[in-house]
């Protein structure tokens, strides 16, 4: 990874776009219909660091090396990290391909590479993100404070999310109706059970795009990840990022059952797989899958 992807909250945030022509529009487009307080400046003024002071994020977009020079001085004197169009070499940040749902928000970067691989990589993945998916997510935002309070286990609070990503609420959400909504994830939520765990036998031979789509899904809604050290890197970069890791000779079987009756999903990603390990977990009674060929 070359360059780390973030996002910069725009609520209440000031954007600075000094200069002026089709590629300042173009940047000035990029926030319509945000809550940044978008500021165009032209001219001497762009060349002022109190113009800056306190902005999130400024833009500077010209033909004038000159004016461009001026500008990303004030700019930086302000501390505010500056993109300059079409010109990598000055940026402290590049402006990815963006994919805008209102609360989700996709984003492809080249790093300034490319921008036509970007538009055309970002053309491909908004067809398949609903225009409902923002909505959803606005979904959660609202009852986030409620859904923590009621279940503070993290394990236990993804599970959850899981299954209203699966039920009524987000099939109302992404339908427009946020009230019924509303009203499916509160009742839900006053009913919810403790899920139960789950142990998910994953190959780790390799390559990843050889998986099938279920052991996919199960790297990435696992909780825990149980990998043999010869597993393959790019399996391995399925799971997600924040699950817990494990060692396969940390990982006994007395300690994965535990963690699935605690009601957590376990993805094993093994190469190799003793049979007395896997009738160890069956005969404990935790609901347990193998997901892809594995030797035994």
């Amino acid at each position: 990874m070359d360059a780390f992807p973030a996002y910069v909250p725009l609520a209440g945030r000031t954007v600075v776009i000094a200069g002026g022509g089709d590629a300042a529009e173009a940047k000035a487009r990029l926030f319509a219909g945000s809550p940044a307080n978008v500021l165009r400046v032209q001219g001497p003024a762009a060349f002022q660091a109190e113009i800056y002071r306190g902005a999130a994020l400024a833009f500077v977009a010209s033909d004038d090396d000159s004016f461009i020079m001026a500008a990303v001085a004030a700019a930086r004197a302000a501390h505010v990290p500056v993109n300059v169009t079409d010109r990598p070499e000055l940026c402290d940040f590049t402006t990815p391909a963006v994919i805008d749902r209102g609360e989700v928000v996709a984003a492809v970067g080249t790093g300034g590479a490319s921008p036509m691989l970007a538009t055309l990589l970002r053309a491909e993945i908004e067809a398949r993100i609903p225009l409902g998916a923002g909505r959803v997510a606005a979904l959660f935002r609202r009852h986030q404070a409620a859904v923590r309070a009621a279940l503070p286990d993290l394990h236990r609070r993804r599970a959850f999310l899981r299954s209203v990503l699966q039920g009524d609420a987000a099939d109302a959400a992404m339908a427009g109706d946020m009230e019924l909504a509303s009203r499916s994830l509160l009742e839900a939520l006053a009913t919810d059970r403790r899920a139960e765990g789950i142990i998910q036998f994953v190959s780790g031979h390799g390559p990843a795009d050889l998986l099938t789509l279920r052991a996919s899904r199960a790297l990435a809604a696992a909780d825990l990840l149980a990998a043999d050290a010869d597993a393959d890197a790019g399996v391995l970069a399925l799971a997600r990022r924040d699950a817990r890791r494990l060692n396969a000779i940390d990982a006994t079987p007395d300690q994965l059952i535990t963690l699935a009756r605690d009601g957590q999903r376990v993805a094993r990603v093994a190469t190799t797989l003793q049979a007395s390990e896997l009738e160890t977990l069956r005969a404990s009674g935790v609901a347990v899958e193998v997901l892809a060929s594995i030797q035994v």
